[in-house]
């Protein structure tokens, strides 16, 4: 199902000027580029206000990098440009903006091995000759005792009488400890962000961000330290900048170093939650759009079923290497506390709003088969994100149309499929082409009732 519908507002009473926010979870290189395209989509079917004209912008990771323009007015469209590199707001995101190598911690950690050895064993030495005169103290208990009673258990406390006498306090360094604490160095995501901000005119901090704008920013990340929550913003931690914040947020760990921001070591904040739900209705969203570009494939390991949806030939999704085994269970951990979390909002009788939940389908293999930083495969994956949101859009039409033309989103599809044509006709994309529409199930819809 690419399209999950949370009504809890089905009987209440409309309210008067209702909060719309948007809530996008990460999705590295190729899910946020999978994001601009299914964005782009579902812009195309509104009318009168898009989605740069919401109440309250949510975003981590890779969600956060889109949050940002979303929120100062820069809509899907100059996004894709963006990644094209024809923008004249942002400049194009280049692959060492993504892979910049952390050079600092791959020469200085050795080089600190190394110096930490040498000094090792002079170290070792010098203690060692510290100890050598209080020896006779310590050893003259034990030894008059096993003399006088010889034991195996009285030979035992004199060696460890010994040991504890002469082994060096200092440890031996080890080289796990001096490993960088990440390949790469996302501080160049800060600098991109930052120049960015500047070239449109927009504020690179939260409080004056809100006011210029009048839409409310949320950033998140993790701190490693006490592993607790951060979410930036004008009425929270603001002590960063946005730019520092995107840092912070996209930190994602083992392959980024952690960004240390004020002397807070920040990860990626997917690591503490898939998707700030609670941010936006805490802040008083009626309507939350919330899009998550991860899930778990569904696979079919029956020799007996033929359908291209699945991995041929009941084929297991191990019997494709490690590769695959990782992206299924990261994808799972992540979608399964996205799950137990719309599960709490929906026994939540404090929220009486709706929830539109939009994903990748749970047979598309092309979408999983993508490496998340395949930076080089952004074009697919954009033109991918597209097809895939405009044919669950389009197949789900009336029943979306309801929910969001309650909170004043209004839908055509008819200004959709002039739109959409347009940008088929501009980068020779074609529906039946795309793996998106290949990939078409039955159903895609859930609709659940609070």
């Amino acid at each position: 199902m690419g399209l999950t519908l949370i009504r809890k507002s089905a009987g209440l009473p409309r309210k008067r000027d209702p909060k719309v926010a948007l809530v996008l979870a990460g999705g590295a290189v190729s899910g946020g580029a999978f994001k601009v395209g299914g964005l782009k989509a579902l812009n195309d079917y509104l009318v009168g206000r898009d989605v740069t004209g919401l109440d309250t912008y949510v975003g981590l990771s890779a969600g956060a990098l889109l949050a940002v323009p979303l929120a100062g007015g820069i809509g899907p469209d100059e996004m894709i440009r963006v990644l094209e590199g024809t923008s004249e707001r942002f400049e194009q995101l280049r692959p060492l903006d993504f892979y910049n190598p952390n050079w600092r911690e791959f020469i200085g950690r050795p080089a600190r091995l190394g110096a930490d050895l040498a000094s090792y064993l002079p170290g070792v030495s010098l203690d060692f000759l510290r100890q050598v005169p209080g020896l006779p103290d310590i050893l003259g208990a034990p030894t008059r005792d096993l003399i006088n009673q010889p034991t195996w258990a009285g030979v035992e406390r004199l060696v460890m009488a010994m040991m504890k006498q002469t082994t060096p306090d200092r440890e031996l360094p080890s080289p796990m400890n001096h490993l960088p604490s990440g390949f790469f160095d996302n501080s160049s995501l800060e600098r991109w962000m930052r120049r960015g901000l500047q070239r449109s005119g927009l504020p690179n901090n939260f409080g004056e961000f809100q006011r210029s704008r009048d839409v409310r920013l949320y950033l998140s990340a993790c701190d490693l330290d006490t592993a607790d929550r951060v979410i930036f913003g004008a009425d929270e931690n603001n002590d960063v900048t946005i730019a520092q914040a995107i840092q912070a947020s996209t930190a994602l760990p083992i392959f980024y170093r952690p960004a240390r921001l004020n002397g807070v070591d920040y990860v990626d904040g997917g690591v503490r939650n898939t998707a700030n739900i609670d941010v936006a209705i805490e802040k008083g969203a009626d309507l939350i759009i919330c899009y998550n570009p991860f899930r778990p494939f569904l696979n079919k390991t029956d020799e007996e079923v033929v359908d291209p949806r699945y991995f041929a030939d009941g084929r297991y999704l191990s019997d494709r290497g490690l590769k695959l085994v990782i992206n299924q269970v990261f994808r799972t951990l992540l979608h399964s506390r996205l799950k137990l979390a719309l599960q709490r909002y929906l026994a939540d009788d404090r929220f009486q709003g709706d929830i539109v939940l939009i994903e990748p389908r749970e047979h598309d293999r092309h979408f999983f088969d993508l490496n998340p930083m395949a930076f080089w495969r952004r074009a697919e994956a954009v033109q991918h994100g597209f097809e895939s949101v405009h044919d669950t859009i389009e197949r789900n039409f009336e029943e979306l149309q309801e929910v969001l033309g309650a909170y004043g989103l209004e839908m055509s599809r008819e200004a959709a499929a002039d739109r959409a044509q347009q940008i088929r006709e501009e980068r020779g994309w074609s529906p039946a082409d795309s793996p998106a529409t290949s990939d078409r199930e039955a159903a895609n819809l859930r609709l659940v009732h609070g």
